[in-house]
């Protein structure tokens, strides 16, 4: 399976905001945001103008970077949300928030979307009562999403759901934290989303 092995706290900084992909560590003052929020480099700490298009092109890299898609995978799901009807930029962040790595993370099985999707490819995610151990499943509304039972010994499947019922859960899910098992309710709206995201943008870059 591809994946982006960049740095995570350098790609926050290229990006110039938290992406959350550290885990615990980016809630608190080690957080490279909170250290030097300039890009990484030698030229970092310069002032550059960006064009519209690079404007677009940064958002683009941040919400793929936020879902640890790599181009191709990112283009293939915004092609899918191009095809349905609605609004585009929506479809997109709802099809990026189906899938089971994501929904599995916003359940707090998983500290961040790569440990999440770790575990999922580790056979460790039921969806229905069946094994899925594919990161991309478009998870429906209805579905049980549990952690699987030899899996639930782990500790830090455990701190990470107990972290994140502390922060508390999106109100698309219903998840119980002492059995490792959630629903997904409904597909998010637009207003549940976070506002740092304009997906216009990335809607804007596609379709030249």
């Amino acid at each position: 399976m591809a994946r982006n092995i960049d740095a995570k706290c350098r790609q926050c900084r290229r990006e110039g905001e938290k992406l959350f992909l550290k885990g615990e560590k980016c809630f608190t003052d080690k957080c490279a945001i909170e250290r030097r929020n300039y890009p990484p480099g030698q030229h970092g700490q310069k002032n550059v103008r960006l064009s519209g298009y690079g404007v677009q092109l940064r958002e683009k890299q941040k919400v793929r970077r936020i879902y640890g898609l790599l181009e191709r995978q990112f283009r293939r799901t915004y092609w899918g949300a191009d095809q349905k009807k609605g609004i585009t930029g929506e479809n997109l962040l709802q099809a990026l928030e189906s899938r089971l790595d994501t929904v599995a993370y916003r359940m707090g099985f998983g500290a961040s979307r790569t440990e999440a999707r770790q575990i999922v490819r580790h056979n460790g995610i039921l969806v229905n009562g069946k094994r899925v151990n594919m990161p991309s499943y478009q998870v429906r509304p209805s579905d049980v999403i549990e952690v699987a039972q030899q899996a639930k010994a782990q500790l830090r499947i455990k701190g990470a759901a107990e972290a994140a019922e502390s922060r508390g859960f999106p109100e698309w899910l219903e998840v119980d934290v002492k059995s490792l098992k959630g629903t997904f309710k409904a597909r998010p709206q637009r207003s549940e989303l976070p506002s740092t995201v304009n997906e216009s943008l990335v809607v804007e870059l596609y379709s030249k």
